[in-house]
């Protein structure tokens, strides 16, 4: 069984297991007591492989990824959560026991299946052994010919190698940890004197804007969705000029796809490329310098976290530098979720106006804002409505129950594509509205997608790449970054620089310090980094 839905295919089940061939051969010619104990560990091994399977193709369907044996069961606690807030706790509560006796019934079953099939191969063992034999031959004569059918190997050994795979990713990981504690030692910015951060900056309210599975696909790797994300764009572009706001637009090539937007947030703050959880919990371990904390070092500016999707401790926090973080319970918010979206995104940034920048003699602000309307699985979807309708979020109550069900949309491809794009849409009028509304000669906003959304909308071997904008009235903010090339507006071009994220951070110190020159983009990579772009698009790597 393959490991992966889109192979699924006729041609993956006519494949002829070498693996299967041995084990018959081995079983044969046993003595009764070995054989019963291989053909038992043989089938629990059986039965772990085919759960392992089944989990790969759930990550891959979500993460387009396999599963990591070390790092990822984190996440089987936040796919929980997930299901809680969008099908209901007895819903999950049926998966997870579904889910758990499925993955201890597969092992048990298994074993005792192989047991069988060996006591069957010994009763007929002349039989047995004939076919054997005729099978390895077929097996060789097929390895040797390269013989496939459907551009798939009829001789297979797909299972030998997807057990040497987990145990390489076991290695690769252990040392890529001792390599990036050495990488993350090493920060070009970390004893840079306050007054010399920042400083083309200083008096502006400088707002970070994470717009949750906001990515290259909606733009210009789907031809329907980018046309109609193209006009939404044009239009918001205009509406900014008339506003008096510019904008410069590229992309950046996240460290995740499909979910894991910590990893995006902590590889754009820190400048590190942190693309697995060890490297997650190793910098926000550390005392590395983040964006946030640059701006807090220099003394200019009050911190501030918009966090609606912490709906729990999250001691990670501190890393960042915040002088405070709103979570989902401290932002006041008294309306529904919409599915997994605590809270819509117009709340959030009606929120930070009410909580900190409408303050009287207050200082400028650094926020990190995260909007999350956007996040799977896309409805319902709230509306824009009157900034003055906002209040505390009971008005959201009606506009949930007027949206469309989850578990309908997720029915048809096409329209999970379309909600998902609708939803982006919202969340980027939400931030376009808000500048109309409150901003200023000192509001500065950099926004960008934390990854691209999971395959069923982005598709199998999309790219990682983000769109990322900075905009700002005063034009001498924009003149900062000229060098970098990017394209006007809020919708990069086909052409627009490309650039990993890790490297945004020292870029953007460089361009708004004292002396904006900005780093080579040839600049080599660390030892621990050579291989982070191996998921990424190959044409576009070369660009890079």
């Amino acid at each position: 069984m393959p490991n992966g839905l889109s192979r699924f295919t006729p041609f993956a089940f006519t494949r002829v297991p070498g693996e299967a061939v041995v084990a018959a051969a081995v079983l044969l010619f046993l003595p009764p007591r070995p054989r019963r104990w291989v053909a038992a560990l043989s089938g629990a091994g059986l039965g772990l492989l085919l759960v392992l399977k089944f989990v790969d193709i759930g990550f891959y369907s979500v993460l387009s990824r396999p599963f990591d044996l070390v790092l990822d069961w984190i996440l089987f606690e936040d796919g929980h959560s997930f299901l809680e807030s969008t099908i209901g706790g007895t819903g999950a509560t049926a998966a997870l026991i579904g889910a758990v006796t499925l993955a201890a019934a597969v092992p048990v079953l298994m074993t005792l299946a192989v047991i069988r099939l060996s006591e069957i191969l010994v009763r007929h063992r002349a039989t047995a052994t004939r076919t054997t034999f005729v099978v390895a031959i077929v097996w060789i004569t097929c390895s040797a010919i390269g013989l496939q059918i459907g551009s798939t190997p009829v001789a297979s050994s797909a299972a030998a190698k997807l057990v040497k795979d987990r145990v390489n990713r076991v290695e690769a990981g252990i040392e890529d940890e001792r390599k990036f504690a050495r990488v993350a030692a090493v920060d070009d910015f970390g004893d840079t004197p306050p007054d010399e951060l920042l400083t083309a900056l200083r008096g502006k309210d400088v707002l970070f804007a994470f717009i949750e599975s906001y990515g290259r696909v909606a733009i210009d790797e789907n031809p329907e969705m980018s046309r109609l994300m193209s006009e939404a764009l044009a239009e918001d572009t205009d509406r900014l000029d008339k506003a008096g706001f510019s904008s410069r637009s590229g992309f950046l090539t996240a460290p995740t796809t499909g979910a894991g937007s910590w990893l995006a947030h902590s590889t754009l703050w820190s400048g590190l490329w942190v693309d697995n959880q060890r490297r997650y919990r190793t910098v926000t371990a550390s005392d590395r310098l983040t964006l946030t904390g640059a701006f807090q070092r220099s003394g200019a500016w009050r911190t501030v976290g918009m966090m609606p999707g912490v709906t729990r401790a999250w001691p990670e926090g501190k890393f960042y530098d915040f002088d405070a973080i709103y979570d989902s319970k401290e932002l006041g918010y008294r309306g529904p979720k919409f599915s997994w979206t605590p809270v819509p995104d117009q709340y959030t940034l009606s929120a930070f106006e009410r909580l900190e920048r409408a303050k009287k003699g207050r200082d400028p602000l650094m926020a990190g804002i995260i909007l999350a309307s956007s996040h799977n699985p896309w409805a319902p979807i709230p509306r824009m409505i009157g900034w003055d309708e906002v209040g505390n979020g009971s008005v959201y109550h009606a506009m949930k129950e007027e949206g469309k069900d989850p578990e309908e949309v997720w029915k048809d491809p096409e329209q999970v594509r379309t909600e998902y794009r609708r939803a982006v849409e919202y969340s980027m009028d939400s931030l376009v509205s808000y500048l109309e509304e409150y901003g200023d000669e000192d509001t500065v906003l950099v926004v960008l997608g934390d990854h691209q959304p999971v395959p069923t909308v982005a598709g199998e071997g999309a790219s990682r790449d983000v769109p990322i904008s900075i905009v700002a009235r005063d034009e001498a903010v924009l003149d900062r970054i000229s060098d970098w090339e990017w394209d006007e507006g809020l919708k990069p071009g086909t052409d627009a620089p490309v650039w990993r994220m890790d490297t945004f951070r020292d870029r953007f110190l460089t361009a708004y310090g004292p002396e904006a020159e900005a780093p080579s983009a040839s600049e080599p990579e660390s030892d621990a980094d050579a291989d982070a772009d191996k998921n990424a698009d190959p044409d576009k790597a070369a660009k890079r």
